[in-house]
């Protein structure tokens, strides 16, 4: 059995495949098990394994010289042994390690007449160290680049994210992940946020659920601002993935900060360096909304780390509002990293699409 956490490279996907690589050519005896477990935090994702009755992967003979990647299985499962791999001590480990990432943002809006767009662009690095399994703390600060009028608050630089989360998968058999998090969010807001979800045996399906507790509060400048906690937002529904195209579909019911309840349904496809998704909205005292959103990963696409590391964010992306719905809808991200490219980064279908096609 191997334990493993990607630190070197942008794409997990690519990572696995190389680690899968290193592992082939030192020798897959025939006639043996092989699990690979794959961490995020410190805490495991999903397993890769390779059963004995399969005949030895061996490097292909041609110019390009890729290792054949064939007989792995790629699920959630993390099999019997991993109680005792756990208590093994890890080398590299990503606990203590500073990471100093900074966060691209662009922002449009078309609401002036003789202005063609407004335009917000920000730099945005955030600080961000685990000092046990699964927790993060994140701090992050806002530095204006170029507002064209596009708002007040966001000429000024200015703390946005202050929050610590802990990430967990409970002990019990099945794929059931979890994060809460607490402190100060996107979108001017302070509170607790709870995310949950399940993967089923068939891993296409999957259903989740999130739900915060919340008050609008924030920087303007380096003064702080609040308001008390009064606000319980959720979402509950499920997803369906299509691994012949990597795309996901999903269907939830939600409640924005308005208390309007509402559904919302996504399609996304996945790429290794991008996501695509549509999106379609209903809710309570509001017309319909909807639009398309995008994310694409950035380079470098590989990288060391010590323990300080500077990097680029692993993604940016923009999500365009076709129904113009500016009251409506509102909601909020507890942390910088949050978006579907995220999401979707240990799907075993997805990981398995890319051990072939790397």
């Amino acid at each position: 059995m191997y334990v493993i956490e990607n630190a070197a490279y942008r794409l997990s996907g690519v990572g696995i495949s190389k680690a899968i690589d290193c592992i082939q050519s030192s020798g897959l005896p025939l006639g043996k098990n092989c699990r690979i477990i794959v961490l995020d935090n410190n805490v495991p994702q999903l397993s890769l394994f390779y059963h004995r009755n399969n005949q030895l992967s061996v490097p292909q003979q041609d110019s390009i010289k890729i290792p054949a990647r064939e007989g792995w299985e790629v699920s959630c499962g993390l099999g019997d042994n991993w109680k005792e791999a756990r208590k093994v001590h890890r080398h590299n480990s990503s606990l203590f390690k500073v990471d100093v990432v900074v966060y691209p943002e662009v922002s449009l809006k078309n609401l002036v007449i003789t202005q063609v767009y407004q335009v917000l662009f920000n730099l945005s690095p955030a600080i961000e160290v685990s000092f046990w399994k699964g927790m993060k703390f994140t701090a992050q600060m806002v530095f204006p680049i170029y507002n064209d009028g596009y708002s007040v608050n966001d000429s000024k630089i200015h703390p946005r994210v202050i929050a610590l989360s802990q990430s967990f998968r409970p002990p019990w058999r099945g794929a059931t992940f979890a994060r809460i998090s607490a402190g100060l969010f996107y979108s001017d807001r302070y509170g607790v946020d709870l995310k949950v979800k399940h993967i089923f045996s068939d891993a296409r399906f999957s259903v989740e659920g999130r739900i915060s507790y919340t008050g609008p509060g924030g920087y303007e400048g380096f003064r702080f601002h609040y308001g008390s906690l009064s606000r319980v937002t959720w979402s509950l529904g499920g997803s369906f993935y299509l691994p012949s195209y990597n795309t996901q579909f999903s269907l939830k019911a939600e409640k924005y900060l308005l208390e309007e309840k509402g559904v919302r349904f996504d399609m996304i496809r996945h790429f290794r360096y991008c996501s695509v998704g549509f999106y379609a909205m209903a809710a309570q005292h509001a017309n319909k909304n909807g639009g398309f959103r995008f994310q694409i990963a950035l380079p470098p696409y590989k990288y060391k780390r010590k323990w300080l590391r500077v990097t680029p964010s692993k993604q940016m992306g923009m999500a365009y509002n076709a129904g113009n719905e500016r009251y409506y809808y509102k909601s909020f991200r507890a942390l910088p990293e949050d978006n579907m490219m995220k999401e979707n980064e240990f799907n075993p279908y997805f990981i398995t699409s890319e051990l072939f096609n790397y």
